[in-house]
């Protein structure tokens, strides 16, 4: 993969202003304590759905897959610049889909953890459609992740300084153009304006880094991807070590 050039833009720098006055959020769930280990039975979902299109914005400020209800709960932290995240959304996609979360005993929430400027500008886009959206642009970026990437890092010194020094309103779309972004999100149903209209959504910004501060010292979230199984984090960044322990808990 291309070398990452996150550094010439001190993120302090970007998002400083942002991380002002607001409160901590982090979603409390149920421990496996209450789990036997024993097979769960399938559960169905609401009448004319299926689980995996059961998608809504969660109180700690991700996005939740699935059966709100489920006797499993797996929560992703992960950053849109990350490789290994990338691995783990291409490697664990189909089957957490298919396998896991339609079954309506595992549900899936993805929060962003974001670390960079790139990072940040790609969150606030990929949550610019309907929750629905959300997971599926979520993929595509990182299936595209070293592209993005690539053309952000070709920018010049003096580009990203400049974007660096404009104001929050202006500075988000000037990282977007850099990499290439509106087009990317123009082909998959982000209109250029409405794109325009999230980068400059403050609020948003301030939610994601406050977010990634609070719930990073909450959890000991030091690296990305990091997971919890029912809010208790776990020691296992794969997804067959995942997929393992959701079906030691009963998922299967």
């Amino acid at each position: 993969m291309t070398r990452l050039t996150f550094r010439r833009i001190a993120f302090g720098a970007i998002i400083a202003p942002l991380t002002l006055g607001l409160a901590a959020c982090g979603e409390k769930v149920d421990s496996t304590a209450s789990l036997s280990g024993e097979p769960i039975e399938r559960i169905a979902p609401p009448q004319g759905k299926i689980w995996t299109e059961v998608v809504s914005k969660t109180d700690a400020g991700g996005y939740r897959m699935g059966n709100p209800d489920a006797p499993i709960k797996l929560v992703e932290y992960g950053s849109l610049t990350c490789p290994h995240c990338a691995n783990f959304a291409e490697t664990s996609g189909e089957e957490l889909h298919e396998e896991f979360v339609k079954s309506g005993r595992v549900s899936f929430e993805f929060r962003n953890f974001v670390t960079n400027p790139l990072d940040l500008t790609m969150a606030m886009l990929t949550r610019c459609g309907t929750p629905e959206s959300f997971f599926a642009l979520t993929e595509q970026t990182f299936a595209n992740q070293p592209a993005i990437v690539e053309t952000w890092s070709s920018a010049s010194e003096a580009q990203l300084n400049q974007t660096a020094a404009l104001p929050p309103e202006s500075r988000f779309q000037a990282i977007a153009d850099l990499a290439g972004l509106p087009e990317f999100f123009a082909a998959r149903g982000i209109a250029a304006d409405q794109a325009k209209a999230c980068l400059a959504d403050n609020a948003t910004a301030e939610a994601l880094a406050k977010a990634t501060s609070d719930q990073g010292n909450e959890f000991g979230i030091t690296g990305t991807p990091s997971f919890l199984i029912n809010g208790q984090k776990v020691d296992m960044n794969s997804w067959p070590e995942i997929k393992t322990e959701l079906e030691t808990l009963g998922a299967r």
